[in-house]
């Protein structure tokens, strides 16, 4: 059988505690306590059960890159400075960034709950996975809020520039909910976050046109291996530019963290600091309703937005949040869907670290 003809091998099953125990090892072995490399090992696996494949074991090589070459401290003393009543600032001494913002999460709930609300922010932190991951949360403890963080690298420019000075710099909310799914909206300021396009460039897939365009010439790109040399185009033009702008202020400059020109590419640059800036807003519902009567309420306008009329060309409503769920049923009962190229990588670093091959897991 010839290259043209050669089908493509299918994706790989694997348990779901079997990524979990991968990335804990892993992470113990480049010298992170037990207890944090479990957390970390959660909330990877967390985003692939929800869906972002391109976040959760996926990244696991490239941390244990980084952490290798000292660009993250596996040993981070976490500080939180409670700054007023309803904010504070957490320092993660270059730490893992799940764990930094694991840590904000509980102190955004602590000071909700206290307060009503609360504004937390963290400064010297790194990628902390997917978004959705922190609101989903604090959504569990009957919060709404929003989260964002200022992205690893710049992929994108200000509108109508040439020049990467932007990140995808994500945003996410949560909205707590009663017998429907609860309101999850997870999404990059650019048309596809740039954990895609790697995942695209692993696979060998070319990108469809609209993602990247060629700094020079303003044409697409669609090699994900040349998408290093592009521009990654925000969503809606002109206003995914300019929320990009606004997020990365309050994450960057307000937090003491980078941005713009002083971000650290953590794909190019295994070494330096990223200083990478989050934010977290919690509001405690119940503060404004009953918790019970406004998750019916939630309820009943998710189901009339639901039932509502579609479009031609489309079969059914989707919300945010309901897709999340039904990955997870399905794929803790199944398992996750792992490529070929994907499952290759994991076993060449649990060939280098000597920890157990998922597969055997």
């Amino acid at each position: 059988m010839d290259d043209v003809t050669k089908v493509k091998a299918e994706p790989t099953r694997v348990k779901v505690t079997a990524a979990k125990g991968l990335i804990a090892d892993a992470l113990g072995a480049v010298g992170m306590e037990a207890a944090n490399a479990a957390r970390c090992a959660e909330l990877m696996v967390e985003a692939d059960l929800t869906g972002a494949d391109a976040h959760g074991v996926f990244r696991i090589p490239h941390y244990v890159k980084r952490i290798q070459a000292g660009g993250i401290n596996v040993r981070a003393n976490i500080t939180v400075n409670r700054t007023a009543p309803a904010t504070a600032m957490i320092d993660g001494d270059n730490g893992m960034g799940h764990l930094v913002m694991a840590k904000a999460t509980e102190v955004a709930a602590e000071l909700a709950k206290e307060n009503g609300v609360a504004w937390v922010g963290a400064r010297r932190s790194n990628h902390a996975g997917a978004a959705g991951i922190y609101p989903e949360l604090l959504v569990d403890q009957g919060m709404a809020s929003i989260y964002s963080v200022v992205a690893s690298a710049n992929h994108m420019p200000v509108w109508g520039g040439a020049e990467q000075l932007l990140g995808t710099n994500p945003v996410a909310f949560g909205i707590p909910a009663g017998e429907e799914a609860p309101v999850i909206l997870d999404i990059a300021t650019t048309v596809v976050s740039y954990g895609t396009v790697k995942a695209y460039k692993l696979e060998g897939r070319q990108m469809p046109e609209g993602w990247v365009i060629d700094a020079k010439t303003g044409e697409p790109i669609t090699d994900p291996a040349l998408s290093g040399e592009g521009l990654l185009l925000p969503f809606g033009a002109y206003k995914g530019s300019g929320l990009a702008i606004v997020l990365g202020l309050l994450g960057g400059p307000l937090n003491g963290a980078a941005f713009g020109r002083d971000i650290v590419d953590f794909n190019a640059d295994q070494t330096a600091e990223c200083n990478t800036g989050h934010f977290l807003i919690a509001l405690d519902v119940k503060r404004f309703a009953p918790l019970d009567q406004f998750k019916a309420d939630i309820d009943r306008h998710l189901r009339d937005l639901k039932r509502s009329k579609t479009l031609p060309g489309f079969n059914k409503i989707r919300l945010p949040g309901e897709m999340r769920r039904a990955r997870r049923i399905e794929r803790t009962r199944d398992g996750l869907s792992l490529v070929p190229e994907l499952i290759l990588q994991l076993d060449a670093m649990a060939d280098e670290l000597k920890i157990t091959p998922i597969r055997k897991r």
